[in-house]
């Protein structure tokens, strides 16, 4: 099981790039545990500055606008 986390404060983007894991996940039948971090401090613990960002087993795999859908597939 993957572990991913969508970093981001709720904006547009975030909540974008959350449904699409969600939905790839889906449809690829994947198990993922998935986590929205909202607490700025949190965020910039992993160096992101440019939201959403996506980490992925604890590694920064993502960051600033909504990933694409072969990108997520490649992570998933």
């Amino acid at each position: 099981m993957k572990n991913i986390k969508v970093l981001g404060t709720g904006c547009a983007n975030c909540k974008t790039t959350l449904k699409l894991i969600e939905e790839m996940a889906r449809e690829k039948g994947a198990e993922i545990q998935l986590e929205k971090i909202e607490d700025i401090q949190a965020i910039m613990g992993y160096g992101v500055m440019s939201t959403p960002g996506v980490v992925l087993d604890g590694k920064v795999v993502h960051a600033g606008g909504v990933p694409s859908r072969d990108k997520v597939a490649g992570w998933l």
